[in-house]
């Protein structure tokens, strides 16, 4: 059976204990999600334009890296128009009747959201369809020349979907979606307000200078912003300090070796296999995940969307190459000229 959270969405500040801890830092009213403003305003008008048909909203796709705050909008919906959210992910989502049970027990007007859509099984995909386009869903009774069709009548409801993957999604799955948002990453500013609502909601004092710190490491995803606020808080209390000033945040970046771009271990060991083991590049993604004994997954999802964000990694037709910004972060000389670095050959000829 998939695992699914109902919770009730309400303009009620009172939540349960439990909720609160899984919503700890995540924002609670529109006006505490900060950033991705052309997202915000076409949900607004879409919102606005069914409660006044009186209608449930049309089924929306989210899309975009992790952390940039999908889940948090899928919320901030059912609250604005006060229904049941029904929370699962595509690989919970093992068979057809799995979907049937979560279907049947929505409510007129509920919201399923659904993570990871892009991994549904193709059995249960192809079962959604009648369910999104004509609120029905058909279940095969019997099997062989017995075998009969029987629709089920469902509750309208809107389903919210969930991607970090949209290429992965087939067509059909996709163009039922009456909205599609992409999320981009966030700038400073944008971050700075984040981390300083979350220090209110953690009850500690931040300094302007570490929200800064903060916000330029954090990978321009407020979820990471959080983490390494939370980080920050801890390292504030083992040092009996009441707010999070420079020093804290030095010591905490120094042991969780971050640098001043958000770059971490992981990062740099790309970065630098791709420079001294590969010249630079251009490499494959296969052969560069031997070469770091990473999976493939990891580094096209995790590690990569980041650094080409920043410019510091592109991806060719040949494959992966570290760009001058790559060499100059890492203090790595960059033969301009031949846009890589000297092969070991030439220095070894200098150095005779």
């Amino acid at each position: 059976m998939a695992e699914v959270k109902n919770i009730k969405s309400t303009n009620s500040t009172e939540t349960p204990e439990e909720e609160k801890l899984f919503i700890s830092l995540r924002a609670s009213e529109w006006n505490e999600f900060h950033g991705q403003e052309k997202v915000k305003q076409s949900l607004h008008v879409a919102l606005t334009a069914a409660k006044k048909r009186k209608e449930p909203i049309e089924h929306i796709l989210l899309y975009g890296p992790p952390g940039l705050g999908k889940t948090t909008l899928a919320h901030l919906i059912a609250k604005e128009i006060g229904v049941n959210i029904r929370i699962t992910s595509g690989p919970a989502i093992e068979r057809s009747g799995d979907l049937a049970s979560i279907l049947t027990n929505l409510e007129p007007g509920d919201i399923l959201f659904i993570d990871e859509i892009h991994r549904l099984n193709k059995v249960v995909e192809e079962t959604l369809y009648p369910a999104m386009e004509d609120f029905a869903l058909d279940i095969v009774i019997g099997k062989g020349p017995s075998a009969r069709t029987l629709r089920l009548d469902l509750p309208k409801f809107t389903l919210v979907g969930a991607t970090t993957r949209i290429g992965l999604m087939s067509a059909p799955l996709r163009d039922r979606f009456g909205i599609i948002q992409r999320l981009n990453f966030y700038g400073p500013k944008e971050l700075e307000k984040i981390i300083e609502n979350g220090a209110k909601k953690l009850k500690i004092q931040i300094q302007s200078p570490s929200l800064i710190s903060l916000s330029k490491r954090a990978r321009g995803t407020p979820r990471i912003a959080l983490k390494l606020l939370k980080r920050a808080r801890d390292f504030a209390e083992v040092k009996n300090k009441k707010d999070v000033d420079e020093q804290v945040l030095r010591d905490a970046f120094g042991l969780l070796e971050i640098d001043h771009m958000g770059l971490d271990d992981s990062d740099r060991r790309l970065l630098k296999a791709l420079i001294e083991k590969h010249e630079g590049g251009p490499v494959g993604i296969e052969t560069l995940a031997a070469t770091l004994s990473e999976d493939i997954g990891t580094l096209e999802e995790v590690i990569e969307p980041y650094l080409m964000q920043i410019g510091f990694l592109k991806r060719t037709p040949r494959g992966r190459e570290a760009t001058e910004k790559a060499y100059q972060h890492l203090n790595i000389p960059f033969d301009s000229a031949q846009g890589k670095p000297q092969k070991k050959k030439d220095l070894q000829e200098k150095l005779i």
